[in-house]
């Protein structure tokens, strides 16, 4: 495989990040929290040096931080 197409395939898979077995349909994907969540996520990623092999933690540590954030926006319904 070409370093571009190498390239390539780690930018698609970053936009579409999401823990492993966790399917992403197209209306979960327009989700803000979702959306909001991957994007910190790949933040994290980015400030360990993008190290791969916690993609997991870094979900779970991207919700945490964004739970506040969201709470009240979901509360009343």
């Amino acid at each position: 495989m070409s370093s571009k197409s190498k390239e390539r395939q780690n930018v698609e898979s970053q936009a579409t990040f999401a823990p492993k077995g966790e399917a992403v349909s197209a209306s979960a994907a327009d989700s803000p929290h979702l959306e909001e969540t991957r994007i910190r996520a790949y933040e994290i990623y980015m400030e360990r040096g993008g190290q791969p092999g916690h993609h997991l933690d870094d979900w779970l540590q991207a919700e945490r931080e964004l739970e506040p954030k969201l709470r009240p926006a979901h509360a009343g319904q």
